[in-house]
């Protein structure tokens, strides 16, 4: 059986072209997740709601499998078992993600847009008299790292060492899992800091929620939700930047144009979505799913990119891109994302503080010299570079 590589240069400058020979061989397809992980991918749109609805055939409990894997594999930071919402079913993840969506719900959307327009200012105050950045290592990856960071009361001196940690563990590749054992000792740290000395930040809304979770369900509940609301937010307001400043539709977007950074944001959340390739699924028992043999240890993964290729972007060119949510970047099913409303507000108000700054903000490079980031899970970039006039 011939399994299609979900890493390495090829499969990152070119996913779509991966994702349509893929589609060519059925709604699963066999693949590769990284040297020696196979797993099977869902690439079909209806085939992967039904996955995401099925808690009845499909589990999100990865043990069985995960026996039959090395400790030290590069996949583990994102699919090794640990004591979350994500990898639970039934009541347990119910009394988890109650946790989370009651932590979350502590964020008012007007003091999110207040304290993302703050830091915005604060970044663009740093690259601004240059006339030149990196967007996306100088403002789309920092905005949404030290918001996050604020809110749960991480210290300054830790930032950076959580950002090293999170960005490695995406990878996949060799040092992801000494990466992801970092950060959760960061977090370990803090966590038993606010056993002893409670603030007022997310940490301790964790600690201190009524279901009581022990110190390591706070820990890894912590560690979930700041790579969940990082790295993804990071990488949809860039990508969402990219789709601007390259596509000719959007020519007029920093002079009030036809399409907005809205529009923009829910283009990119159906095209490049920032989690690609995700929410593992094993089988609870041996079955015949769509003319496919699943076993419960082998892990099958959902293309959310691959499926709204599928779905097609129902939108036609005349109407708003911005009136469509039928796409799958969020998930479906009781295991849907619980924060997509503060990521799409984060990512919106960055892009339109930026425009309104930076007016005449432009590619410094080619678009064909753009590069992607390897990884089976994410569709990020590298880098971004700008130019514009030096404030």
């Amino acid at each position: 059986m011939t399994r299609t590589a979900l890493y390495g240069p090829q499969f990152a400058a070119q996913p779509h072209a991966h994702y349509a020979r893929l589609r060519d061989r059925g709604p699963l397809a066999p693949v590769e997740l990284a040297p020696g992980v196979d797993a099977w991918l869902v690439t079909d749109y209806h085939v992967a709601l039904e996955v995401l609805r099925d808690t009845e055939t499909w589990s999100r409990d990865p043990r069985v499998w995960q026996a039959t894997q090395p400790a030290d594999s590069p996949i583990m930071p994102l699919l090794g078992w640990r004591p979350t919402a994500l990898f639970s079913d039934g009541a347990t993840h119910a009394r988890y993600r109650q946790v989370i969506t009651d932590s979350v719900g502590i964020i008012e959307p007007h003091l999110l847009q207040r304290d993302t327009t703050a830091v915005a200012e604060q970044l663009i105050a740093e690259f601004a008299h240059a006339g030149k950045a990196d967007i996306l290592a100088q403002y789309a990856y920092r905005l949404p790292l030290l918001i996050l960071t604020s809110w749960y009361g991480i210290p300054d001196q830790d930032i950076d060492r959580i950002s090293a940690a999170m960005n490695r563990s995406f990878e996949s590749s060799t040092g992801a899992a000494a990466a992801y054992a970092d950060l959760v000792e960061v977090i370990t740290g803090l966590v038993a800091e606010r056993r002893t000395a409670p603030r007022h930040d997310l940490i301790s809304a964790f600690i201190n929620h009524p279901a009581r979770l022990a110190d390591e369900e706070v820990v890894r509940h912590i560690t979930l939700t700041l790579m969940a609301g990082h790295e993804p937010t990071a990488n949809l307001t860039a990508n969402a930047l990219l789709r601007m400043l390259s596509d000719d539709r959007y020519a007029g977007s920093l002079h009030s144009g036809a399409l907005s950074a809205h529009d923009a944001v829910n283009e990119v959340l159906w095209t490049d979505p920032p989690l690609s390739n995700f929410a593992p699924h094993y089988a609870r028992h041996d079955i015949v799913f769509h003319g496919t043999a699943i076993a419960p240890d082998q892990p099958v993964l959902i293309s959310y990119a691959s499926a709204n290729a599928q779905a097609a972007l129902p939108a036609s060119e005349s109407e708003s891109l911005g009136g469509s949510y039928a796409h799958l970047a969020w998930g479906a099913g009781p295991h849907r994302c619980p924060a997509r409303q503060p990521a799409v507000l984060m990512a919106v108000t960055a892009i339109e503080y930026l425009i309104s700054r930076l007016t005449d903000l432009r590619l410094a490079v080619p678009t064909d010299r753009i590069l992607w980031r390897q990884g089976p899970v994410h569709r990020a970039l590298v880098s971004l570079p700008v130019t514009f006039t030096a404030l």
